[in-house]
């Protein structure tokens, strides 16, 4: 896992415009006259939209380039996209990361993620029950009902599964239902509908999470209408920290784009402040730079999920 605490300094020239300068060949332009960015909503598609959308008008002004934002419906969109080179930029989980690397034969190449308000790069994956439940452990929900997000998503099915297999406790044996909801919204949705007991989610902190985000925005009830809040769930289980969620470029691209959109990455907290905050809700510190080998034990971690749907058909 990437537990790496130390700060990355990453510094950009800024024109007078506020973007950053970029000192390198630029010919590729005639031939990437538009740039494709895709993103998995961890919301709704049009939350994703406005969080992301000033992000991409600050790369197109950065890149010089048209760059269009696609919210996808799921991973493996993104992933056959990438294959397919009909999108340039993709925004992955770290086991989707894996996935979208091997299928496109390594073009698909992680390089940026974002880094956490303590320094820290990296996130885990979560298992929520209503705090009112009888719940207080994983051990409690044994034979109970789990919502698990879609099959690519890291820390809402591949990380929950691949560790809690490790305990000995391999979801689709040990709760009585195991299923997958779709979104991360919707597997909170789930939980506090009742239609599942338990539901794995990603998390950062107590104050950074997609529940926080939920809550903040007011779309959980309580039966009586009024708004729940953060203390009316409770974490029953915790993975180890996972490697931060990479964005990813298609490496056959000139090597002159590939430089023009890290460094528009990598200094959008500077020169693009609100658009970069609203990304993260002001919880990030910056984009930081990432590489293919930081995710090697995700290839690993596909591998053996692989090997478990081969053992269950």
């Amino acid at each position: 896992m990437i537990k790496r605490r130390s700060f990355v300094a990453v510094t950009a020239v800024a024109l007078t415009t506020g973007v950053p300068v970029v000192s390198f060949s630029q010919d590729w332009k005639a031939k990437y006259p538009e740039i494709v960015l895709a993103i998995v909503p961890a919301e709704n598609a049009s939350g994703t939209t406005d969080r992301f959308t000033p992000f991409a008008k600050y790369l197109e002004k950065a890149l010089g380039t048209k760059v269009t934002l696609r919210v996808a419906n799921d991973y493996t969109a993104v992933i056959e996209g990438m294959k397919n080179r009909q999108i340039h930029i993709g925004f992955f989980g770290p086991g989707s990361y894996a996935r979208a690397y091997a299928v496109s034969g390594g073009n698909t190449v992680a390089f940026a993620t974002g880094q956490n308000s303590d320094w820290s790069i990296g996130y885990y994956s979560v298992v929520y029950v209503k705090a009112d439940s009888p719940f207080k452990t994983l051990d409690d929900l044994k034979g109970k009902r789990l919502g698990l997000v879609d099959v690519e998503s890291t820390s809402g099915y591949k990380a929950p599964t691949f560790f809690m297999s490790r305990e000995g406790k391999p979801p689709e044996k040990y709760f009585a239902v195991a299923q997958v909801t779709g979104s991360h919204e919707n597997a909170v949705i789930a939980m506090v509908q009742g239609t599942v007991d338990a539901a794995t989610n990603w998390w950062n902190s107590d104050t950074d999470s997609n529940l926080t985000r939920m809550l903040n925005k007011g779309m959980l009830k309580k039966p009586d209408g009024s708004p729940m809040k953060y203390e009316d769930f409770r974490i029953v289980w915790k993975s180890p920290l996972l490697a931060g969620s990479p964005f990813a470029y298609l490496n056959d691209m000139p090597d002159g784009l590939k430089k023009a959109i890290a460094e528009a990455f990598y200094g959008a907290n500077t020169q693009s402040p609100e658009a970069f905050k609203r990304l993260s809700d002001g919880k990030d510190l910056a984009f930081v730079p990432v590489a293919h080998k930081d995710y090697l034990e995700f290839i690993e971690l596909n591998k053996y999920l692989e090997d478990l749907r081969r053992k269950k058909s």
